[in-house]
């Protein structure tokens, strides 16, 4: 096989990435929406792609522009996380081993325990987090902090990332609610839509924690605000038995089908989770072109079903990959979406294939960011869309021995093979590490508060923890020997 000229000392690397005005960028591939092609070259200019072609083209298209050389590297799109919870990143080991529907006693507890200091670090955490592990876009369903959701937005901004801001609109508590919702409601979420008008990372959007969490004023209210904006609705559906049973009950109808009577589906609608759904629903959400966010870890840690999203591809059903706030690692989140879908489906049915490698980078790029509502803007490289890119090692033990790439990126990339992490053009992280604030400074100032938060926090957990189960086993056996 070819072998790449030696890289660049890595510090005249960094100077030539971070030097101010356009980029030309000659990497070894470059992963395009067609897969990944050979002596290509791409132009950031702006925040964004100007040129992606084959790299003597660009030379020649840009002869005033040095010719940053990549070798051993892949350019390809930063993923996007279609599903987020930033506030949670305190309490995310709090969650292991936890039977379904913790956030009654996990997530309302310990978000409601936040203050603003602890709600902007908690969020900038989850942000870092994702950022390592090569996510350039986020997509928050909302907070239960009781801070302005500006917090979140800010930790997102300071730590460089794009986010997609969900604001909780809940209000099925309130029996003044009327036919097109609560007022203040309806109010706050139109102030919210236009809030972020302009802002260069963060867009707004509207959330609802679950279909039983508002009034029907308000799911119709939320969708026809979220339509008229361009946004999206962020709502948990068919994400439990539990919450398809107690639909069933008040309304005789599944979650996925009482959010269709109410005229919330459509494409403004991000269907979180969507674990069980039927032959019905899933012509339902095709029809309407309703997005889901397959969050395959998250179905394994919390014992969930799994999103038959190898059905939903087939069915030009539109969705994204999301993290669930479980673990920010795109590589292993692209993995585990193949993997749960060969387990819960593929070895049943023979399927040897289940999608390939190219489905789910595709879903975790591109076909995220048309999930989230940012399709125009990012998701692929191609002239127009914002410079969100990584730059992946690939002549790496796991890489190098390449046969089949887009397979091979699923099956063996890691979170330590990104070398750079660019957001809007600008370098965001460096081999894992923040280019502009100190990562080191935010995780101890997190570990502070996480610790003080949890303390305060009344969290309901149903098992001990690993080494508590470990220690009564034990004892047990003892017991037993005795």
């Amino acid at each position: 096989m070819n072998q790449s000229p030696p890289a660049p000392d890595p510090r005249t690397e960094l100077s030539l990435l971070t030097a101010p005005g356009p980029l030309l960028l000659e990497p070894d591939k470059v992963l395009l929406p067609e897969g990944p092609v050979d002596g290509w070259a791409v132009v950031v200019r702006d925040g964004r792609f100007e040129s992606v072609a084959p790299a003597a083209a660009v030379r020649r298209a840009h002869p005033g522009l040095r010719a940053v050389r990549l070798p051993g590297r892949l350019l390809m799109p930063g993923f996007v996380d279609a599903h987020h919870h930033l506030t949670q990143s305190f309490g995310a080991a709090l969650a292991f081993g936890e039977p379904s529907e913790i956030f009654r006693r996990v997530w309302v507890p310990l978000e409601g325990s936040l203050d603003e200091e602890s709600a902007y670090t908690a969020a900038k955490l989850a942000a870092l987090e994702a950022l390592r592990g090569g996510f350039t876009t986020v997509t928050d369903a909302g907070t239960r902090a009781d801070v302005d959701v500006e917090v979140v937005a800010a930790a997102a901004r300071d730590a460089g990332i794009r986010c997609v801001l969900g604001l909780v609109c809940n209000d099925a508590d309130d029996d003044a609610a009327g036919g097109d919702g609560r007022p203040d409601v309806v109010e706050r979420a139109e102030k919210h839509l236009a809030r972020y008008d302009g802002d260069p990372l963060v867009w707004a959007s509207l959330a609802v924690s679950i279909p039983e969490a508002a009034t029907e004023g308000t799911l119709r209210a939320t969708a026809r605000l979220a339509a008229e904006a361009g946004a999206v609705v962020q709502i948990h559906v068919n994400e439990h038995l539990a919450g398809v049973e107690r639909s069933l009950v008040r309304h005789g109808l599944r979650p996925l089908e009482h959010l269709h009577a109410v005229g919330a589906l459509g494409p403004q609608l991000l269907a979180a989770h969507a674990t069980l759904l039927t032959p019905r629903e899933l012509t339902l959400l095709a029809d309407t072109g309703t997005a889901v966010s397959y969050n395959p870890v998250a179905s394994a840690w919390k014992g969930n079903a799994v999103a038959p999203a190898t059905a939903m591809a087939e069915r030009g059903i539109r969705f994204g990959l999301g993290t669930d706030g479980t673990r920010g690692d795109g590589f292993r989140l692209a993995e585990a979406a193949e993997f749960a879908q060969r387990l819960a489906y593929g070895l049943a049915d023979g399927d040897s294939s289940c999608g390939a490698g190219w489905t789910w980078l595709e879903h975790a790029t591109r076909g995220g960011a048309d999930a989230v509502g940012l399709g125009a803007l990012t998701g692929t490289v191609a002239p127009g869309t914002a410079a969100d890119f990584l730059l992946v090692d690939i002549d790496t033990p796991e890489l190098a021995l390449s046969w089949d790439l887009p397979w091979e990126l699923v099956r063996r990339g890691n979170r330590d093979q990104i070398a750079a992490v660019f957001v809007g053009g600008h370098l965001r992280l460096w081999h894992g590490r923040p280019t502009d604030w100190d990562g080191a400074a935010l995780v101890r100032r997190a570990v502070e508060l996480a610790r003080a938060t949890v303390a305060r926090a009344e969290v309901g957990r149903a098992h001990l923890t690993s080494t508590a189960a470990r220690a009564r086993h034990l004892e047990r056996e003892r017991s037993t020997a005795r």
